[in-house]
């Protein structure tokens, strides 16, 4: 590939931090060790992960969506593995295109490795993403930190969830590796681990260790699974109750409005942000590459 004048952009939602690499015409070829060093807080860049911004119809894993969603969000974890869904990355990347021109306030939708998303950019910069349905495997986990442990509630929300309601959010610890859990076979490609506390009637608060970056300030697909776990334990399924249900749940980097309809359909709005614009030294990124 070539690597003159490779344009990037810095932006976050709830502090959830990316990388933004433009590439309608999927010309760059961007290995995991090159997406490790960019999402390197010293040594790159620095983000929770990459947005690999592509046309679907350039990219051969979305070129069955091309007809329904003109955009691909390639996303890649902060080691460079490739992801299913991140739901602040969405709205950053919604962010991203309506910046640049692509698209205009509204609707529109964004194709994912976890499928079409369905998004709307309203005239006062609040993202609303159609996050879809949520699976509720029945086998779960139980997670353990430092002698403590808890049942973990198994949420899919395109991407594993593990969610575990705790006493304190103390109690996760430093979240720095994995925090353990078995049996492992229920998570067979890793997982995603919430750690989550109440604050008030609809309203939670939340870490979280992101499979493949380790703690982030926020996680989108995260706060979702935290709203589905914490409408069945309040008995609130709006399924069962026929009403929607509207959780706030609270991040270490903002807050995130999160709706699950009668119909499973799970909504997240919140903010996203452009920080920065610049473009990559070639020379270094051929290093990188190698």
């Amino acid at each position: 590939m070539s690597t003159s004048q490779i344009t990037f952009l810095k932006g976050h939602g709830t502090e959830n931090d990316f990388v933004i690499v433009p590439d309608p015409d999927n010309a760059f070829d961007l290995p995991a060790s090159a997406v490790a060093r960019l999402c390197d807080r010293q040594a790159g860049i620095g983000g929770d992960g990459l947005l690999h911004v592509v046309r679907s119809a350039a990219h051969p894993e979305a070129r069955a969506m091309a007809d329904g969603a003109e955009w691909f969000m390639d996303y890649r974890n902060a080691d460079g593995s490739i992801a299913e869904m991140c739901g602040n990355g969405v709205r950053v990347f919604a962010h991203y295109l309506r910046r640049a021109g692509h698209v205009e306030e509204g609707d529109l939708a964004v194709a994912t490795r976890g499928g079409v998303k369905k998004v709307h950019i309203a005239k006062s910069g609040d993202i609303t993403v159609s996050m879809g349905r949520a699976l509720l495997p029945e086998d779960g986990v139980t997670v353990s930190v430092d002698g403590r442990s808890w049942a973990a509630r198994n949420v899919n929300m395109g991407n594993p969830h593990a969610v575990a309601f705790v006493d304190d959010l103390a109690h996760a610890g430093d979240l720095l590796s994995v925090p353990p859990y078995s049996p492992a076979a229920v998570y067979p490609d890793g997982v995603n681990i919430e750690f989550v506390v109440d604050r008030g009637p609809r309203h939670v608060a939340m870490r979280v260790h992101e499979r493949g970056s380790g703690e982030t300030r926020s996680c989108g697909t995260g706060a979702c699974a935290v709203a589905v776990a914490a409408a069945r334990r309040d008995g609130v399924d709006p399924a069962e109750t026929g009403n929607p249900v509207t959780y706030t749940v609270d991040l270490p980097g903002g807050t995130l409005l999160i709706t699950e309809r009668p119909d499973g359909a799970i909504e997240m709005t919140g903010a996203a942000v452009i920080v920065a614009e610049g473009t990559i030294d070639p020379a270094w990124l051929e290093t990188v590459i190698g």
